[in-house]
């Protein structure tokens, strides 16, 4: 089994926080060695990190000289690159896999000490794909709580009624601003606050990552993607709905059935082995056959019509993580992986129309961890 380093801090590492689920905000050492968990530690974070590993190796940062290396007027990053190195020193590691999140910094005090570092995405990240039963409870309130934050939204939308082209609630404008706060309230009621970036777009405004602003329209699609984080497992979700106030055209309403058809087609076909680019294909072939364009048959300055995006992605401590569910998505599934189905179609005359569900990836198929409705009508 080879040997593998980390150095950062918990809340922005992921592939710390997945072998030492514990927020710590200040950047560590962390070490792999035969199976070992080796861990840097000072006195304000020693009880938390062994009540939480009690079997790693804690290796104390005055053990390492902390006390007279801050006596020596040692600036803070130089003495942190010097712990890292006489911890390194200290375990004996003489080589190893590098998150390649590390920072230049300490990879090259490492190297200067002789070190071979061997910068290696997919190994880092391999070791995270199959979730802990923490993680995956945490995922779990995760997507409890954007249930919680679509039911918000689409309580509004049912209260709100079309006035000429747009929506009003209350004799006001209901806009994405107003809809996105009812959203982000719900999540945060359910202990996974949501980013203040969350998707709330129509016809009228947001593309893509664009989170929306403005009034919303009547009788076009409303496309609500949120995803929330765990605050006690530093877990995501992810989740996506259309929804429509006002008359549900003959149009909208077939664009909806295609993409329902996709999600249903690619999630019967989710098991352990295909690649996320085949799952992608899939989709791809439907979208296409219906005079679609997608992403592999979109050239240089087309317009984003179509289907312009991978189907989804993996899910967990990051809200974009390995696997791919698009063209790049060359890594076969694994029973443990989470994964974001989100098929769509958008153009500009009509704006989004997408579904997204969570999926945990088993060993027959798959387990669908979405609970909430597709009807366009909120």
């Amino acid at each position: 089994m080879p040997d593998f380093l980390f150095y950062g801090d918990t809340e922005r590492s992921h592939a710390m926080r997945h072998e030492l689920p514990l927020a710590i905000g200040d950047p560590f050492t962390m070490a792999i060695v035969d199976g070992q968990l080796h861990i840097e530690v000072n006195s304000l974070e020693r009880d938390r990190v062994e009540a939480t590993a009690p079997h790693a190796v804690l290796h104390d940062i005055n053990d390492l000289g902390f006390s007279e290396l801050r006596q020596s007027g040692m600036r803070f990053h130089e003495i942190m690159a010097e712990l890292a190195s006489r911890m390194v020193s200290g375990i004996g590691i003489r080589e190893a896999i590098a998150d390649p999140e590390m920072p230049v910094a300490i990879a090259d005090r490492l190297r200067a000490d002789g070190v071979v570092l061997h910068l290696d995405h997919a190994a880092v990240t391999a070791r995270r794909r199959v979730k802990t039963p923490e993680e995956l409870a945490g995922i779990r309130r995760a997507q409890a709580a954007a249930e919680a934050g679509m039911s918000a939204a689409a309580e509004m939308l049912r209260r709100a009624v079309p006035e000429g082209d747009g929506v009003t609630l209350e004799g006001e404008a209901l806009t994405a601003e107003t809809l996105r706060a009812a959203v982000r309230e719900a999540c945060a009621r359910m202990g996974a606050p949501a980013p203040p970036d969350i998707i709330v777009s129509s016809a009228w405004q947001g593309y893509g990552h664009d989170p929306g602003t403005g009034p919303l329209p009547a009788n076009l699609p409303i496309s609500i993607d949120l995803w929330p984080r765990d605050e006690s497992s530093g877990c995501w979700a992810d989740m996506t709905r259309t929804l429509v106030v006002g008359e549900v055209t003959a149009a909208v309403a077939d664009r909806a059935e295609l993409v329902r058809t996709a999600l249903e087609q690619a999630r019967a076909a989710v098991r352990p082995g295909i690649t996320g680019r085949e799952l992608h294909a899939m989709v791809c072939d439907l979208f296409e056959e219906a005079g679609y364009r997608t992403q592999r048959t979109a050239s240089d300055g087309d317009s984003n019509d179509g289907f312009q995006f991978a189907l989804g992605h993996g899910v967990g401590l990051a809200v974009h993580e390995s696997p791919s569910l698009g063209q790049t998505g060359h890594d076969p599934l694994v029973a443990g992986d989470v994964i974001a189905m989100e098929p769509g179609l958008w153009t500009r005359d009509m704006g989004d129309v997408r579904f997204e569900d969570l999926l945990l990836v088993t060993d027959d198929g798959s387990e669908t961890l979405t609970r909430y409705p597709y009807e366009l009508a909120p």
